[in-house]
Parts: structure tokens; C-alpha cells; sequence
């Protein structure tokens, strides 16, 4: 499932999937058994049933909702006569919501459907049933205590206010290596061998041949890397450059292929390519931004399955 890919940033929208779920299934269950009711209407039918005539206010407060949403929920109750306005009689000036009788009598109706509903997510979810009610109710509170949006905001102050950091490799930084390559080479193509044989022994295929690694570090976090391999005496190959997904978009890749490019031109030289793909678009682009200029055809001898794309660095004049 694609949005489970994306772990914690399509929350929201799995778990919109799985309430759309649930959902359709009451409404089916209504429809199919003749109940005079929509799911949707449920929250504020219910509350009003359980506690009585209320305020718009009083029931967004009570289910969780939005002013705005219980308002215009409010009008498709109206509209389909499950509701009627009135005044407060303690307070002329506070409109009250008030089931009508045929609210009445459709919800009246409802204590074997809802007890049917209960029976069947038992047996449906099973003891993930009572897991997910127990750990609803804890991002329930989690939520009043600290809202979300402001811990993201947090989070997100903190990430800008941090330093980006390029550093030369490092032995304890290998484990980094490959797994800021495998995350892309996973993403788009397969983890071929050559890849393979490069990213568990970076030292031998990179370093000793007279090679250089960089990675970018962003506070304490390693969040990116690029790799100048020396293919022979003065020609050099721009690889394995690959930055985390959840922090692209702060200039670390820019910042990599910079160095990277440096020290090329602080080994004195003369030929820098790369290989890549043309489905990598936004990194081509920043290739061709730095001076890679693409060739009419793939490299000759070209180690990489995926290739069909060949750049040679040409420095402005």
C-alpha cells in the first residue's frame, strides 16, 4: 500500500481511508436493514439523543468537531427533518438543536443494529479492536496536551535553526553510506551488484584508489552523501550521491555535488562525469546547474543497469 510508504507524513490520509471505511460499512449496514439514518449523522444525533437539546457549540465541543463542520452537518439534518431550531428558554439570544419525532423514532430502532455493530468489529477487527480504541483514546490526549501542528512547527523551527555540515567520511559513518544510497537505489531501480560491492566497502572501492566521500550533517544527523571515485590518473566519476527523502529541500545536495566538485578541482583533475537516469529529474537538473552537460549517448562500458544517462562536468570558462 503506497500510503503506508510514507509512514508517519500520509497519517492524515490513512487514517481519512480507514474512517471513509468505516463509514461505508455503517451505511451499508443502515441501508441494507432499513434504518432511517446516515453514519455521518450519528455524532450529533447521538449526543442529542444522550444529552438533549444542545448548542452548535456545545456539540462540536462534545464529538471532536469543528464549529464549521457541526453547522453544516447540521443543515443536512435539518433538511432531512432529524433536527429543528429553538431558543434557549433560559437564554433568548443561544439557538438550541432538538431531535424531531422522527429522529425519535429511527434512533428508537437502532438498539439491535448497534448492538449487531459492536458484535461485528469484534469480529471483524478482533482484539485489534479494543487495541485501536485503547490507542485512539491515547492520541486523543496526547493531542489536547500538545497540538500537533505546534510540535510540527517546532520541529520544523529546529531543523532550520541547525547547522548543514559537509564532512569527509569517516569510518563510523559507513552504516550511513549505504543506507542513504540504498534508500533511493531501493525507491527507484534495485541495489545492483557493483552497488552492492561499493556501499558495504566504501574504503576499498573509493577511498584506496584515490577517491573521496562526503556526507552532509545536519545538527548531529547525517543526511546526506556524495562519492568521487577515481577511475584512472586525472578522470573521475561524481557517484553514489543520495540524500534522505525527509530532508531534502535545505540545499544538501547542492551542497555535496560543491564539495565534490571542489576536490576535483583541488586534485587537478581533468575529466569529471557522471551516470545516472532520466526519471532522477530534479537531480539531473541541479547536474546541469553546476556544469554537467548530457551526452548524446550512454557511457561506453557503462557498469550500471539502470544508466541511460551520461553528463561530463565542463567548467565555465
Amino acid at each position: 500500500m503506497y500510503l503506508a510508504s510514507l509512514g508517519k507524513l500520509a497519517l492524515g490520509s490513512r487514517l481519512k481511508a480507514l474512517s471513509d471505511h468505516f463509514y461505508g460499512a455503517a451505511d451499508e449496514v443502515y441501508q441494507t436493514l432499513g434504518a432511517g439514518i446516515e453514519s455521518r449523522w450519528l455524532p450529533v444525533l447521538r449526543y442529542l439523543w444522550d444529552v438533549g437539546p444542545s448548542s452548535v457549540t456545545e456539540v462540536a465541543d462534545a464529538i471532536g468537531q469543528t464549529h464549521s463542520a457541526v453547522s453544516q452537518l447540521t443543515d443536512k439534518l435539518l433538511r432531512a427533518g432529524m433536527v429543528r431550531r429553538r431558543k434557549d428558554p433560559a437564554d433568548g439570544r443561544r439557538t438550541m438543536l432538538v431531535l424531531t419525532d422522527k429522529a425519535h423514532a429511527a434512533l428508537a430502532e437502532l438498539g439491535p443494529i448497534w448492538c449487531a455493530v459492536r458484535r461485528g468489529v469484534d469480529s471483524s477487527l478482533e482484539e485489534h479492536a479494543a487495541q485501536l480504541l485503547e490507542a485512539i483514546a491515547a492520541c486523543e490526549l496526547a493531542l489536547q496536551q500538545r497540538p500537533v501542528a505546534k510540535a510540527i512547527l517546532a520541529e520544523h523551527a529546529a531543523i532550520k535553526a541547525a547547522p548543514l555540515d559537509i564532512v569527509p567520511y569517516s569510518p563510523e559513518l559507513r552504516e550511513d553510506f549505504y543506507r542513504l544510497n540504498a534508500q533511493w537505489l531501493e525507491r527507484y531501480f534495485r541495489i545492483e551488484q557493483v552497488d552492492r560491492m561499493v556501499l558495504s566497502d566504501p574504503e576499498r572501492y573509493i577511498l584506496q584508489p584515490g577517491g573521496a566521500i562526503f556526507f552532509a550533517r545536519l545538527g548531529e544527523e547525517i543526511i546526506g552523501t556524495c562519492a568521487l571515485l577515481c577511475e584512472s590518473p586525472g578522470i573521475f566519476e561524481l557517484t553514489k550521491m543520495g540524500v534522505d527523502e525527509t530532508f531534502r529541500g535545505l540545499g544538501a545536495g547542492k551542497r555535496l555535488l560543491d564539495a565534490c566538485i571542489a576536490e576535483f578541482h583541488r586534485r587537478a583533475g581533468h575529466t569529471l562525469f557522471l551516470e545516472s537516469n532520466s526519471r532522477l529529474k530534479p537531480a539531473l537538473r541541479m547536474y546541469e546547474k553546476a556544469g554537467f552537460v548530457l551526452q548524446p549517448s550512454v557511457r561506453p562500458g557503462s557498469h550500471y543497469e539502470r544508466a541511460d544517462v551520461y553528463m561530463i562536468y565542463q567548467p565555465p570558462t
